[in-house]
């Protein structure tokens, strides 16, 4: 089905009512009313507004996406919403990051996708809904079978709830995507990471995985490449800012030699060094066929490892996408990548640096390319047509929404 984009930063509620009467005709639309638009004043949504808001929506059929983020939304407004998704049949959509819903309305929402069976996408980023509130979201993933993308990150979850969410996983088998970044996490003993490792032993069905700001190490690192030997639905598994060396990602090559299914790998923001990245690119270069995307920015890697990958990416053409800045970037890197981009083997797009040349020196400059550019924003223009410079919509989408 064709979707159209509204774009409502600032109309007032009654507006919105009188507007959507006069759609009644269009089928899947998605109202954008972000409240962070910085091109035109913006009249951010309160609870009162989200109130006649979902009055209106409550009966729609051709309402089928409602973006609401960055507002001013509390746990009344999750009340307001959480009768509308229990009335709501077509709604499949619903972003509600950086809102200031609370632990109880987390709790009205999640009650409400008990009967829900129209909701596929569902945003909670930067709500702190804390650790009870991320428990309320683990019972309703035992009871719901149609959402497919749950992001709970910068929920400040706990451990018991990380657990909770994947026991529920265990079973659970509609969800194909959630995140669960920057958890508050109290103890060094990584048994979290072991619970999500023991569930993708089991799960069939989950194709993302964000695992961010975790306090992963070596023994986190084990666990997860001895759960994914036995795993063959994961595609895209971010381990970005944890605490990963050269030594741990010993057990990332080895996986990568057998592994089949993998392939978005974000290994931003840890340390693997110049030994982490040569353990990558030898498992690429010699024995993997199935990553198309590798993030490796700010780990400490020198031009011995970066070089390392740039042969790699000559041998093996199925790696497309590769992310090396915030490195130590020298001439043996500079000249390495800048005959990659110019040859055609890397495309400007699928990468972060560029080259360009000074008194006949190669260096390389930033691009604003990455695994997640749109993960926190949008362009307030439209949609985001170039899925190349953001390798995570353009690899390994889950639905329409993504």
């Amino acid at each position: 089905m064709e979707r159209e984009f509204i774009f409502l930063y600032h109309f007032p509620s009654h507006d919105v009512l009188t507007f959507l009467c006069y759609r009644k005709q269009i089928k899947g639309i998605t109202l954008k009313i972000a409240g962070n638009n910085h091109l035109v004043p913006v009249q951010r949504v309160t609870d009162e507004d989200l109130q006649v808001l979902a009055f209106v929506l409550h009966s729609s059929i051709f309402v089928t996406g409602l973006d609401l983020r960055y507002n001013v939304l509390t746990d009344v407004g999750a009340k307001h919403m959480a009768t509308l998704l229990q009335e709501n049949s077509t709604l499949r959509y619903l972003n509600l990051m950086f809102n200031d819903i609370g632990t109880s309305g987390a709790e009205l929402i999640a009650k409400a996708l008990h009967r829900n069976e129209a909701l596929v996408y569902l945003r909670m980023t930067g709500n702190k809904i804390g650790n009870q509130g991320g428990m309320y979201f683990a019972l309703m993933l035992q009871i719901n079978s149609t959402l497919e993308k749950l992001d709970l990150g910068d929920c400040d979850l706990g451990t018991q709830c990380l657990i909770a969410i994947a026991t529920a996983l265990t079973q659970n088998k509609s969800v194909k995507a959630i995140n669960l970044n920057r958890p508050l996490l109290y103890s060094q003993e990584e048994e979290t990471t072991v619970h999500v490792a023991s569930m993708l032993k089991n799960n069939s069905s989950l194709v993302e995985l964000h695992l961010c700001k975790h306090e992963i190490k070596r023994f986190g690192v084990e666990r997860l490449c001895e759960a994914l030997y036995e795993n063959c639905s994961l595609r895209y598994l971010d381990l970005s800012c944890n605490r990963i060396t050269r030594d741990d990602v010993k057990f990332l090559g080895e996986l990568l030699k057998r592994n089949q299914t993998l392939e978005i790998l974000d290994l931003n923001s840890n340390r693997i060094e110049d030994d982490g990245a040569i353990y990558l690119s030898e498992a690429l270069a010699l024995h993997n066929r199935t990553l198309q995307a590798l993030s490796v920015v700010s780990n400490n890697i020198s031009g011995k490892g970066l070089v390392a990958l740039s042969q790699a990416m000559k041998t093996n053409m199925e790696l497309s996408y590769i992310y090396i800045w915030g490195n130590k970037l020298d001439d043996a890197t500079c000249m390495a990548f800048s005959e990659l981009i110019q040859t055609g083997r890397l495309k400007p797009d699928c990468t972060d640096v560029e080259p360009y040349e000074v008194d006949g020196h190669v260096y390389l400059a930033e691009l604003s390319h990455g695994l997640k550019k749109h993960y926190y924003w949008t362009p307030s223009y439209g949609e985001v047509m170039n899925k190349a410079a953001n390798a995570s919509l353009a690899v390994g989408a889950v639905s329409e929404y993504l």
